[in-house]
């Protein structure tokens, strides 16, 4: 079950960046931002590997990133923000959100108020959830909506920069080269193996 919903997931991933383009990867980011387990670190490096194939400019996809994470993250914080940390540690545990990965948000932005929203964006896993403290704490919206846009541009440009120099590599070695022109599902394999972690990760946390 498990191999279905990774491969649907791979599916949606690639199909919505390659027929949407950067509206797609705006879009992707923002269920991210929602924390809803779509990574962004297969979002971003996938959509680098397209600005290797000349079809992406890879600064136009970190700002797309980074407006994904933005739009996602006012939906978490109006969510905590609204409907306070009760209703997070109520219905949380359907979209993967544990009581961990949210006491770790929270411990973050008590330590460092609300720096931690432009800090924390830089962090895995912090970075999906730090929006729901920000809003249960109600930070005022302009500061939090800059916090996270100047948090996010790094951390999309650097997943996007892996994915492109990757596909650099794939085509200086002839090997691989070949492997990835002959074998495109193997791209997909690869999304759908880093999809079935993320959940299996975020799943066996809900339990904490």
């Amino acid at each position: 079950m498990s191999h279905n919903i990774a491969a649907t997931v791979a599916g949606f991933i690639v199909a919505t960046i390659s027929g949407a383009g950067y509206l797609g990867i705006v879009v992707l980011m923002a269920i991210e931002s929602a924390c809803i387990p779509i990574p962004s670190e297969i979002i971003m490096p996938f959509s680098g590997y397209l600005v290797y194939t000349g079809r992406f400019n890879l600064f136009l996809v970190a700002t797309a990133g980074a407006l994904g994470c933005n739009l996602g993250s006012t939906i978490a914080y109006a969510i905590g923000r609204y409907g306070g940390r009760p209703l997070v540690e109520r219905w949380g545990p359907y979209i993967l959100i544990s009581r961990s990965d949210l006491a770790a948000a929270d411990r973050f932005f008590e330590r460092y108020g609300g720096i931690a929203v432009l800090v924390g964006r830089l962090l895995p896993v912090i970075r999906t959830f730090i929006a729901l403290p920000a809003g249960i704490a109600r930070l005022p919206q302009l500061k939090f909506q800059i916090y996270t846009f100047i948090g996010s541009w790094p951390w999309c440009f650097a997943l996007a920069y892996i994915g492109y120099k990757l596909g650099q590599k794939w085509n200086t070695d002839p090997r691989l080269h070949a492997i990835f022109q002959r074998f495109d599902w193997l791209i997909i394999a690869f999304v759908g193996l880093a999809v079935v972690w993320y959940v299996w990760r975020h799943l066996r946390r809900t339990r904490d």
